[in-house]
């Protein structure tokens, strides 16, 4: 029934801090769309922008900054998106690991964005 994710709704505490994680560290495309309302664009998926104690309705239950686990499949080797972090002043957590993907094996590095979600970043192994 279900086909794919179009899109999946982050709640933040700091909206400025957020975009620029977003945009110029994982190198998201910002789209504004309705009524001031942001996005970031990768692919064909998003990420809605909701600023907590803010968020447009209908939303979920319990809204919380840094309640996310999100695994992105990087479009550079992973080796260069390790060179970015370093060059962004973006600490590594964990890796680079190999993990179980969706489809295949995925080698991967975690962060945290700037509101402690854990962002895993992976190339197909």
């Amino acid at each position: 029934m279900i086909d794919h994710l179009d899109h999946l709704v982050l709640t933040t505490r700091d909206k400025e801090r957020c975009i620029d994680f977003y945009t110029r560290v994982l190198g998201m495309q910002l789209e504004t769309f309705g009524a001031g309302r942001v996005a970031f664009k990768f692919g064909a998926q998003k990420i809605n922008l909701h600023e907590y104690g803010k968020e447009f309705l209908p939303k979920a239950q319990a809204p919380t900054p840094g309640s996310l686990d999100l695994c992105f499949i990087a479009s550079l080797p992973l080796d260069q998106v390790i060179a970015r972090l370093h060059a962004a002043d973006v600490a590594i957590e964990e890796g680079p690991l190999m993990r179980t993907g969706a489809n295949w094996p995925i080698r991967s590095v975690y962060v945290r964005d700037p509101d402690l979600n854990l962002i895993e970043i992976s190339e197909q192994a």
